[in-house]
This record gives C-alpha cells, sequence and structure tokens, in this order.
C-alpha cells in the first residue's frame, strides 16, 4: 500500500497530462524485490548507481530497526550530498535515521516503529503526523498517507489544481494536511474557508525550513500576491508573510521546549539564516528570547 501510494501519484499525473512529468525508476541490491502481499518490484538500477534523480524514496516494512546494510546506507549518504531529496515512507524514515541522515531534521514514521525509532536513536525530532517535508527530507507514515504526501509534491511542482486533479483521479477528495489526525481540520485551525488561504496556509506548512516567497505561495494559491495579501488580512488580520512567520515561530517554540536541539540548529530547522535573526523573531513574538525560554 506504502509503495504503489507513492508511485501511483505519479503514473496518474503522466496521464492525465499527456506527457511524462515524471520518470519512476527502481533500485535494490538484487534484480527483484517482493512485497509483503502479491506483489514484486523489478529493479532497474543496483544500489551505489548514481544517476541524476529528484527525488529518491526508501520504502519500507517488516523491521526496518533491524536493518543493517552499510553499502545502502553508504549509497543513501551520497545520493543526500548529491543534493536528491531523500523520502522515507513506513519505516523507510527508520533506515534514513540509522543511515545517519536525519540529524536535526523534523521527521515522522509509522506508529508500529514510532517506539523503537525514539529508544534506539533519542535525540530524534519524531512528531506523530501523516507526513513531514524538512528541506531536503521528506518523512511518511505510510499507509495511505502517500497519497497526502505526494498531493503536497505534485503540487509544489505542477501546482495545486493539478494535483486536485490526480487526488481526485483517485477519488481522494478529502486531502489532509501534513499533520493530519493529531490536530484539527485546516478549516477549524486556520478558520477561513477561502480556497485561497488554505492552499497557502497548507504550502506554508509543509515548508517551514524552506519558506517560499509570496509570489510562489500566490501561484500556488491561484490568485494574484496583492489579492493573497488582501484576503489573509480581511479574514486572518495580518499579512500573509506575518501569519507564514507566526507558524514558523510556533514550530520552533514546540522545537526549543520539546527537543534537545541546539537553537542554532533549531533556527535552521524553522527557516532562519541565522541565529541573531532567530532570536529577534523569536522575543518580537514570545516576549522571550529562545534562550530564556528553553531555561
Amino acid at each position: 500500500m506504502s509503495y504503489a501510494c507513492v508511485v501511483e501519484p505519479m503514473r496518474a499525473a503522466n496521464l492525465l497530462s499527456g506527457r511524462a512529468l515524471y520518470d519512476i525508476e527502481h533500485f535494490a541490491t538484487r534484480d527483484a524485490v517482493p512485497s509483503s502481499g502479491a506483489a514484486t518490484a523489478v529493479a532497474d538500477n543496483n544500489v551505489g548507481e548514481t544517476p541524476p534523480l529528484d527525488y529518491l524514496f526508501v520504502v519500507a516494512g517488516g523491521d526496518p530497526a533491524a536493518y543493517q546494510d552499510a553499502k545502502v546506507f553508504a549509497w543513501l549518504g551520497r545520493m543526500a550530498r548529491r543534493g536528491v531529496l531523500l523520502g522515507g515512507v513506513s519505516g523507510g524514515p527508520v533506515i534514513l535515521a540509522r543511515a545517519g541522515l536525519m540529524s536535526g531534521r523534523r521527521m515522522t514514521v509509522h506508529w508500529e516503529h514510532a517506539q523503537t525509532l525514539a529508544e534506539i536513536s533519542p535525540g530524534l525530532l519524531i512528531e506523530k503526523s501523516l507526513y513531514v517535508i524538512d528541506r531536503d527530507r521528506v518523512t511518511c507514515a505510510g499507509g495511505t498517507a502517500p497519497l497526502d504526501m505526494m498531493h503536497a509534491l505534485i503540487a509544489h511542482d505542477l501546482g495545486t489544481d493539478f494535483a486536485r486533479r490526480v487526488s481526485d483521479w483517485f477519488l481522494h477528495t478529502d486531502i489532509r494536511p501534513s499533520s493530519g489526525a493529531q490536530r484539527a481540520g485546516i478549516v477549524e485551525r486556520v478558520g477561513t474557508t477561502s480556497a485561497p488561504i488554505l492552499d497557502a496556509v497548507e504550502a506554508m506548512e509543509n515548508h517551514i525550513a524552506d519558506p517560499l516567497g509570496l509570489s510562489d505561495m500566490a501561484i500556488i494559491a491561484g490568485v494574484s500576491p496583492r489579492q493573497l495579501n488582501r484576503l489573509f488580512r480581511s479574514r486572518l488580520g495580518r499579512s500573509t508573510m506575518s501569519y507564514y512567520r507566526h507558524l514558523r515561530l510556533e514550530t520552533a517554540a514546540r522545537l526549543v521546549t520539546q527537543s534537545p536541539l541546539p537553537l542554532t540548529e533549531v533556527a535552521l530547522a524553522t527557516g532562519f539564516a541565522n541565529s541573531a535573526h532567530f532570536s529577534k523573531a523569536y522575543s518580537a513574538e514570545f516576549g522571550v528570547p529562545p534562550s530564556r525560554m528553553r531555561k
């Protein structure tokens, strides 16, 4: 299920557009990899090869904490250094963590692996979310959650309208935000039914560590930057970028109070260029600097 929910939206995107928007290739340490069900994935490439990729997803089930393959870990590290966005799905985030590639990154994992992962790697920033996008890492809890994750990635690549067409193709009309069932629905959280605002806020939540510009969010929301600002001010009482900064600082506050991450890394994880800029923004939002909040 986890594997299908990653690759099928890309196949549907190609079908609906009438052209090859995505090329899907499989990497493995053997010729074919049987799933726990009836399907088998045939390898197009061997682990160790480094062709140019945009995304590389590690999909795993079973007992990923017991997985020990130094060749795979080293290859994932090389791909990360080449700038490939690495994704982990279901048990895949455990393998990324065991390869040393999730340090300082917010992440999620399937609930059945979460406790084990927290015990073997207590410094990880594990969230109870459907998926988490943190800069060049994407982690997903698996099951049907990759449908929501791929909606976010396709929306980023090709726009919200096209991503909705792909989701509609699978009758996946109730698209969940990255935080998923752990929090109230996005309409209740944001307090408006305005589609451009909801599209923009969803994009904001998916880009906490690598903030988008106003023009980027306007494109995703399908309105002009001026119109998006007008909507935010009239419905939510603050500008688009002010609302965005508030979301990032709320995430920062959770990391400051609930994680052992150094404050410089908290700054990077929430999209601030340096600790001085972060401390100034944090103090302006909460009335105290992050160092005092942590104490």
